[in-house]
């Protein structure tokens, strides 16, 4: 053992009072950076999952039909025309070339999944009920690499095939109807058909599960007349809060409007960044008062050792192994007290997760507790202890032997 982490840990040991006082700061210290982390985390895990488990990261979609100026009748003599700008109605419209479009996409860095849909508003029906809907036409192959629709499904099976349909639990309630039953669905230009329902998805969504159906891709374009066009092409990214960039890029490449998940969800956005800056907040105070704590031990130490520590000098032991000394004791109470922290913290945060409960059986808040969060935590309790001790030990090794000596 190194002759200056022997001396430290002797430190330490000799003053046990202020060594568990300050232990247990750190302790606490680090279990609430732990537990606000892994809650905070979660919760926005949670959110993010709830609001893009039924949406791409990124939509591509062709631009609207823009306005166009419509003259009024003819005027008398000389007299002005009346003219006024209309805008045309919006009908569900294909994106050009768009075989050429998917594969540029899916050569596009940071793109991790492309599939062509289309999507449009329908009435569905069923006796004397009808809801409106949004119909969307997919590859079941291709959206499950945006969507994990499979894993959505309470009742059925995801069939498309034919005249097939798969809807919400919300819809198949207000209908009455279950697997097996039909629906009829009604498109604009008096183009739609009867589709027999094969499966119920869950999307934990009231709206969604009320009025999205899915049918196939060439079901979908025969209903909306398309003739072998997509309406959109939807896009997962490889970094979530990256989608926007993603979004920019494609538009600048393909000339398509490209929307991104966070400009369709800007409060949301602003709710989870005013988390991660409270979150950020709290932990700074907490490592200044840990440091605080820490530095203040540490000080304290230095007068009551000042008689040892001159002896140490006088007796030939370097400024540098002074320092050391108390760099190790900075070192220990950060490693010590941070794995005191890992453990509270995660009592904590799973007894709060486990306080309320989903009618699913989930956690009402869901606590993130990764390998990440507990190294980083290590990480920084140990830097916070390390550079706590900076000061107090280059006091220490500044002190005179024969003056702290002769002073007692």
């Amino acid at each position: 053992m190194p002759f200056e982490l022997f001396v430290a840990l002797r430190y330490l040991r000799d003053g046990r009072l202020q060594t568990g006082l300050i232990l247990t700061g750190i302790g606490v210290g680090v279990g609430v950076i732990i537990f606000l982390s892994a809650l905070i985390t979660g919760l926005q895990q949670s959110i993010v999952g709830r609001t893009l488990g039924s949406q791409a990261y990124v939509v591509v979609r062709p631009p609207e039909e823009m306005p166009r100026v419509v003259e009024g009748g003819a005027a008398p003599g000389d007299a002005l025309r009346a003219v006024e700008t209309e805008r045309p109605p919006q009908r569900v419209r294909s994106i050009v070339r768009w075989r050429e479009v998917e594969a540029l996409l899916e050569r596009t860095s940071g793109v991790v999944g492309v599939a062509p849909t289309v999507t449009g508003p329908a009435i569905a029906t069923r006796g004397l009920g009808s809801i409106s809907a949004t119909i969307r036409g997919i590859e079941l192959e291709s959206y499950s690499t945006i969507v994990d629709v499979r894993g959505r499904l309470v009742d059925g099976t995801f069939d498309l095939t034919g005249f097939r349909v798969v809807v919400g639990t919300e819809l198949a309630r207000k209908f009455g109807v279950g697997t097996g039953g039909r629906i009829r669905l009604q498109a604009a230009g008096d183009r739609g058909g009867v589709y027999s329902i094969s499966g119920i998805f869950d999307y934990r969504s009231r709206d969604l599960n009320e009025r999205l159906i899915f049918v196939s891709l060439q079901g979908a374009q025969t209903l909306f007349g398309l003739d072998g066009g997509v309406s959109t092409l939807e896009v997962k990214g490889d970094d979530i809060f990256g989608a926007e960039d993603l979004a920019l890029g494609i538009a600048d490449r393909t000339g398509l409007v490209a929307d991104s998940w966070m400009a369709q969800n800007r409060d949301l956005l602003v709710g989870l960044r005013s988390q991660s800056m409270s979150s950020i907040m709290i932990q700074v105070f907490v490592i200044l008062a840990v440091a605080l704590g820490i530095a203040s031990v540490l000080a304290v130490s230095v007068v009551q050792k000042a008689r040892e520590i001159g002896i140490l000098r006088a007796t030939g032991t370097r400024r540098s192994s002074v320092t050391r000394i108390f760099l190790y004791q900075g070192a220990i109470l950060g490693t010590v007290g941070s794995l005191v922290g890992v453990g509270l913290g995660t009592l904590l945060a799973v007894f709060f997760a486990g306080l309320a409960r989903n009618p699913d059986g989930s956690a009402t808040f869901p606590v993130a507790l990764t390998a990440w969060l507990y190294g980083r935590s290590v990480a920084v309790a140990l830097g916070v202890g390390v550079l706590s001790a900076v000061l107090p030990s280059r006091d220490a090794s500044r002190l005179d032997p024969a003056t702290v000596i002769r002073n007692g």
